[in-house]
């Protein structure tokens, strides 16, 4: 039996079809043009808060400064998404702070919140149910409470200490609808209360590694020569006395491409490396023969082992080498590094 042909779709003749190239091509136009036009009036929007920071906004960084407990961030929706992202913003760059959503606020985390901590709540509308019934227990606990919101006339900004306006004149959305514009600006406006504060507290770039360990930044601010060098047997080292096929053989068993020579007090006389070898075997030389002493360099690149493995690395980089040697005071050699220890650390 024919099976009986499918309904035709009420939106057949306004999908684009793929015979139709022009069709496509106006709608990859329209596209564009929607896209340019979301990012300037989010920019704009951004721009219109530049001549809101006042007053008003240095007291509400003077707040967060005197806080003695936690700033605790909130807000729901995407506000609330915006709140976390602030929150975590303001505890890596030297201010304490935390988020909690204003919904499990109103179920028990209130409790997580004390009278030294400092609240800032996020919300466009300024009148979230759920910040509007955890307000007075706030007030009447006498935490200080800061709002960012989009409406100077709403309960939130009216039982706010401190009211921060970020008002947009309308949303990106086509449909004026989806929050876009006023949470970007809620994030920007979030953004230079965090860096307002780390400038103030003079926080570092040293700071700033401490709470990024596990970064880029920080590895290359905390990472030592010393936490990532070669010591004890695995150094390569030989006496002033050695030829070179005793320094070939130490280079072999160190994989390090160079071996130090020391004097007969355990200091630094020099270095020969593997690039050493190929000079010397390219004249001709009589390697067994020949002493290492008659043949080394005598002004090796050497650190510190205190120093930063980032300076270790731009000293390799600026002379163009691989490894170099680790000395103490005494030019006593502690340590080997190469530059594959330094990838090995990311630290480049």
């Amino acid at each position: 039996m024919k099976k009986p042909p499918l309904p035709e779709s009420p939106y057949r003749d306004s999908a684009p079809q793929a015979t139709q190239p022009h069709a496509s091509a106006q709608a990859g136009a329209s596209a564009l043009a929607l896209a340019k036009t979301v990012i300037e009036i989010e920019s704009q929007s951004v721009a219109a808060l530049a001549g809101r920071i006042d007053a008003t906004f240095l007291r509400a960084v003077n707040l967060l400064l005197a806080c003695r407990g936690r700033v605790v961030v909130s807000g729901v929706g995407k506000s609330g998404h915006i709140a976390r992202k602030i929150a975590s913003t303001l505890a890596s760059t030297g201010t304490p702070a935390m988020f909690v959503h204003a919904a499990e606020a109103a179920h028990g985390d209130l409790g997580m919140v004390t009278p030294a901590d400092v609240f800032v709540a996020f919300s466009n509308s300024g009148s979230s149910p759920e910040l509007a019934t955890i307000v007075p227990i706030l007030k009447r606990e006498g935490t200080p409470l800061i709002a960012i919101t989009g409406s100077v006339e709403s309960p939130l900004a009216q039982a706010a200490d401190i009211h921060l306006d970020c008002h947009v004149e309308r949303e990106a959305c086509p449909l004026n609808l989806a929050p876009t514009s006023s949470t970007t600006a809620m994030l920007a406006l979030g953004d230079a209360l965090a860096i307002a504060c780390l400038d103030a507290r003079g926080f570092g770039a040293q700071d700033f590694a401490r709470s990024h360990p596990g970064g880029a930044l920080g590895r290359r601010l905390l990472t030592r020569v010393a936490d990532i060098m070669r010591t004890g047997n695995a150094i390569p080292t030989v006496g002033l006395e050695a030829n070179v096929m005793d320094g070939l053989h130490e280079i072999s068993r160190k994989q390090l491409g160079m071996t130090a020579i020391l004097d007969a007090q355990g200091r630094l006389a020099g270095i020969f490396t593997d690039g050493d070898l190929r000079r010397l075997l390219e004249r001709g030389a009589d390697v067994r023969g020949t002493r290492l002493a008659d043949v080394m360099t005598r002004t090796p690149l050497t650190i510190e082992a205190e120093a930063l493995a980032a300076h270790a690395a731009q000293l390799l980089d600026a002379r163009r080498k691989n490894q170099l040697l680790v000395i103490d005071a005494e030019r006593r050699v502690v340590g080997a590094l190469h530059m594959h220890d330094l990838m090995a650390a990311k630290v480049i």
